[in-house]
């Protein structure tokens, strides 16, 4: 636990330290990528004093919500989602960071319970037009992101990227403005955003420079996963 205490603080003050410099001065949350951690690592983070934790892999993550029930964390579903899945990620989620076709949006809208805030979506954009990534092309943003308000039970709430992996700060930068830029078109057209889940525990701090609201932290956190 004092490892992921010690890491855990050294990653809000670096986030701390970027928000500042940012020119959009925006709060920003930190979401805990847990996927392939145990139960009991998430609790030691959880007591560490991280709430956000988000997954990728649906059957994984209803297992540890069960064996984490005790314990109030915000939930968010990253991963691709398949049809015959989002029954469940619509009943046991929070928000879902990573909607990228309309018939997803409907059927997650169709099998949110009627007692729970209607869902969190981001829409996921796929900047860098790699086939292997899930996300919708910025020419289709605007005509999905139309159809999503209009779901009674979902809550659009902005978008979500994952850029293609670089060390060059540059090309970093290049592609988290091109992922702003999408965001602010959405805006002038009037649609009432306030999220930018982008960056991770490589690339987190250039992200915040443009915006980034969330970002996505696991190996920072965590450590490295363990290949199986």
């Amino acid at each position: 636990m004092t490892t992921i205490s010690n890491r855990l603080q050294g990653i809000l003050a670096t986030i701390q330290s970027a928000q500042a410099a940012s020119q959009y001065q925006q709060q920003v949350k930190l979401l805990a990528v847990s996927k392939a951690q145990s139960s009991s690592v998430i609790r030691a983070a959880f007591q560490a004093g991280q709430r956000l934790f988000g997954e990728n892999y649906l059957q994984e993550a209803l297992e540890k919500q069960a064996e984490l029930a005790d314990l109030p964390i915000e939930w968010h579903f990253i991963g691709p989602i398949q049809s015959n899945k989002t029954q469940p990620i619509a009943q046991h989620f929070a928000w879902v960071h990573s909607v990228d076709r309309l018939k997803i949006a409907q059927r997650l809208n169709e099998a949110r319970p009627a007692d729970l805030a209607p869902l969190q979506v981001c829409i996921q954009v796929n900047i860098s037009h790699e086939e292997s990534k899930g996300g919708v092309a910025p020419i289709e943003l605007e005509a999905l992101a139309q159809s999503i308000t209009a779901l009674p039970r979902l809550k659009l709430r902005g978008l979500m990227a994952i850029p293609a992996p670089t060390d060059d700060i540059n090309q970093q930068l290049a592609q988290f403005k091109q992922v702003r830029q999408c965001y602010d078109a959405l805006l002038a057209k009037g649609f009432a955003l306030d999220t930018l889940s982008m960056g991770m525990s490589d690339d987190y701090p250039i992200a915040i420079t443009q915006g980034a609201t969330i970002v996505r932290i696991g190996s920072a956190l965590f450590g490295a996963r363990t290949k199986k």
